[in-house]
């Protein structure tokens, strides 16, 4: 009898497994992510993503910029005011990097892209003169995490396109790499820096920002980062509040996951407003390097998954002029002009106005900035001072 009760128990044994393993194999599992929609974008100095989209019923088409470093979303104050939004005033404030202030909110709004209404936004409202200046359209607002808590959005820098999905279980493309920022309204994650030292600190994912990295004063002492023999360049950057005097220099190497990339040009900041709340945040990483990926933003599961595209391999912008144009009342003008830059010592002064560049008359921003990015090459600008026209010529510098 005994016999038989261990014969039985062995026969049924691989049975009474494989039970057990299918239970431990069920799994309820969110349903597979939809498609919604594919929106082209322009990319603006620095690789800043430009959507267009409407508000509400209105007609008119507006220029957003796409901000994974937003914790919500914005509209321009000259934008609402021409459509007779009236913003109620609130105790909230947004803060960057030159400044930090009180805003007020209009509530309930639909922004609408080509096949996707996003409703139940509430936009704070903020003036963006200093964007239109510096990129020379018409800012209408910022898109943060407002609309990209809802969806998976993925961004394409190869064909210049965004796919909206809804949540839900994502297949990524296979070559790339999965992170998994802390994510509560600005996704952060940790990084390698290395110069004279190496250091690790948390920096922010930041797809409005134009530029490589940006790195605080704080950190950049703390770490003891940089080398003594390190050549420093002054720069103006813009942001909410206005202008700010940086440093900018080239460090060694940076690594964000398993990607490295060496010689990397950033800029140190001193942050008055405390964005970065250090030691939180060493600084952030700008779309200067994340432009090299085909980014998807997956907040709904707190993902963000790289994949190298084309420009991967592209050369960073190591020109140095000294000088920043901006377009003001339709006019292209020096606006600042760097102390013992090349564009300082050759003649430039703020408030010239720019009439050409390289004899290119057409008052294209975008083109005369092209040919400021352009290391050791000779640059002719024609410009009017007073009621004088004036030649200043000068060679872009290189910050390696």
């Amino acid at each position: 009898m005994r016999l038989r009760k261990i014969i039985f128990l062995i026969l049924w044994s691989p049975l009474l497994l494989s039970s057990v393993i299918a239970r431990g194999q069920e799994e309820f599992i969110e349903p597979p992510s939809r498609f919604l929609t594919r929106i082209p974008f322009e990319q603006l100095t620095g690789g800043i993503i430009l959507l267009k989209a409407r508000l509400d019923g209105f007609a008119d088409t507006l220029n957003f910029i796409l901000d994974s470093g937003s914790s919500g979303i914005s509209l321009d104050s000259t934008i609402a005011e021409g459509m007779n939004l009236t913003p109620v005033p609130s105790n909230r404030t947004v803060r960057g990097i030159a400044g930090i202030k009180n805003v007020e909110f209009l509530y309930n709004h639909t922004l609408h892209f080509d096949g996707l209404a996003v409703d139940r936004l509430d936009f704070h409202v903020n003036d963006y003169e200093i964007l239109n200046q510096v990129y020379g359209v018409t800012i209408g607002g910022i898109i943060g995490y407002s609309v990209l808590s809802r969806y998976i959005v993925h961004i394409n820098y190869d064909s210049s396109k965004i796919d909206f999905y809804t949540p839900g279980t994502f297949r990524y493309q296979k070559g790339g790499y999965l992170f998994r920022p802390t994510l509560n309204t600005l996704p952060v994650t940790n990084i390698r820096v290395r110069d004279e030292k190496t250091s690790y600190s948390r920096f922010l994912f930041d797809i409005g920002a134009g530029l490589c990295m940006m790195l605080s004063e704080d950190f950049v002492n703390d770490s003891s980062l940089l080398s003594k023999k390190s050549k420093v360049f002054k720069k103006q950057a813009e942001g909410l509040g206005g202008k700010l005097d940086m440093d900018l220099t080239v460090i060694k190497e940076i690594k964000i996951g398993p990607y490295k990339f060496k010689k990397v040009p950033v800029y140190i900041f001193d942050d008055v407003y405390n964005i970065t709340s250090y030691p939180y945040l060493g600084g952030l990483i700008g779309n200067d390097i994340l432009k090299r990926f085909n980014v998807t933003l997956n907040y709904p599961r707190r993902e963000i998954y790289l994949y190298p595209n084309s420009h991967y391999f592209e050369q960073f912008d190591y020109s140095y002029s000294g000088i920043e144009l901006y377009l003001v009342d339709k006019t292209i003008i020096v606006s600042d002009v760097a102390k013992d830059s090349p564009a300082e010592k050759a003649g430039a002064k703020e408030g010239d106005v720019v009439v050409a560049v390289n004899k290119n008359f057409t008052q294209n921003l975008s083109a005369y900035k092209a040919m400021l990015q352009v290391a050791n090459k000779k640059v002719q600008l024609v410009v009017k001072r007073g009621e004088e026209l004036t030649i200043i010529e000068f060679k872009v510098k290189s910050i390696l």
